[in-house]
């Protein structure tokens, strides 16, 4: 019998875990656009992934800061995330800037989306190959 494979749906379980952090920090960022003194923060993505095992293709392993408890990985912590250069400076201090965040949230959107299609395609092919073809 042949062994299952360790990582089915590749890099993109890990990517989709980086893709719904940055959704989280880009809503955060416009959830702030008017807070004076905010600083918009954003994650790169490719450090982000290469830092969570996910740059060479190796599997993401999961790490306990305490016993039962499961962290966030190195990947996806307060680490991974960075300070926006602002693009505009304004007086109260806030760096963001609401367009380049929607445009960032909107791109971040495709790019979750894509990566989910993916996997609900391989699973899709999965069930064919298991049920034989037939619905």
């Amino acid at each position: 019998m042949n062994p299952v494979p360790q990582n089915l749906f590749g890099i993109h379980t890990q990517a989709l875990d980086l893709w719904q952090r940055r959704a989280d920090v880009l809503a955060n960022n416009l959830a702030n656009a008017d807070t004076p003194g905010y600083l918009a923060r954003d994650i790169d993505f490719r450090k982000a992934l290469a830092a969570a095992g996910g740059g060479d293709g190796s599997s993401l392993a999961l790490q306990a800061p305490s016993a039962g408890q499961i962290g966030s990985g190195p990947g996806t912590g307060a680490a991974a995330l960075a300070y926006r250069v602002p693009t505009q400076p304004s007086m109260d201090g806030n760096t963001v800037d609401a367009q380049v965040e929607q445009a960032d949230f909107a791109a971040n959107s495709v790019h979750y989306q894509a990566s989910l299609s993916f996997i609900t395609a391989q699973i899709r092919m999965l069930r064919t190959a298991i049920s034989g073809g037939q619905s």
